[in-house]
């Protein structure tokens, strides 16, 4: 184990909010590979004079730290990070930080497959449950989706509120928190939204309209195989090639 040396911040963090600052740069470092797994972080007195902050700051900002599965204080060892498999990708900070630097795209490859297992299962359920008032919600933001073709940014907006309602009328408030958490962070890259021509906008609202037609046929097993196929065509076609 090696005491990482790291860039000091541009500039000393303001104060009321020193400790985040602290964080969101050790989180930067952490995510990009600058500091690395097994690495220890320098001494409590170094992070201080490092950041000019005091050890009051620097002790919140480990703990922050470890509440993220960062890093591990270690008694007679000193802090040391963690590896990949402890970090938890459902704290929001801590994600984004990883989506910007997944430079081969893993991370964004595992979140499709998260969202095509969660949406799919929310939109067979949603085909099971879904009321009338439900179903006239749901085709009028079909409606908006269709009029917004030839809007990327309204109809990006508009595309994130059907699926939503699909998940809301599920039921499934966990795997919605947890859709809602992982594809908001994403959405914020512009190597997740990627571009869309206008053929490729038309055939996604085709199998948006696809979806909810299955699920107003209450239709399980439709509404959640055209859930998935939107979801990860959607991907292919903006996904850059490794």
């Amino acid at each position: 184990m090696s005491t990482v040396a790291f860039p000091p911040p541009d500039a000393a963090p303001r104060r009321g909010r020193r400790a985040d600052a602290v964080v969101d740069h050790l989180v930067e470092l952490i995510a990009s590979g600058v500091i690395q797994p097994d690495q220890l972080l320098p001494v409590e007195s170094s992070l201080c004079e490092t950041f000019g902050v005091s050890r009051t700051v620097v002790r919140e900002a480990i703990k922050s730290l470890e509440a993220k599965g960062l890093v591990k204080a270690r008694q007679g060892v000193g802090t040391l990070v963690s590896a990949q498999e402890s970090w938890n990708l459902l704290d929001p900070a801590l994600l984004a930080a990883v989506v910007r630097h997944d430079r081969r795209y893993d991370v964004l490859d595992q979140l499709i497959d998260v969202r095509t297992s969660l949406e799919s299962s929310m939109a067979r359920e949603a085909a099971r449950r879904a009321t009338p008032a439900d179903l006239a919600e749901l085709r009028e933001l079909m409606a908006r989706l269709d009029a917004a073709v030839r809007e990327p940014d309204l109809l990006d907006d508009i595309d994130v509120a059907f699926h939503e309602r699909i998940m809301l009328v599920s039921g499934n408030r966990l795997g919605r928190a947890i859709v809602h958490t992982v594809h908001a962070e994403a959405r914020r890259s512009p190597r997740y939204v990627g571009y869309s021509a206008l053929k490729h906008r038309r055939q996604s609202n085709r199998q948006h309209l696809a979806v909810l037609e299955a699920i107003e046929a209450g239709d399980p097993e439709a509404a959640g195989s055209l859930m998935a196929e939107h979801i990860a065509t959607s991907w292919q076609r903006r996904r850059p090639t490794r």
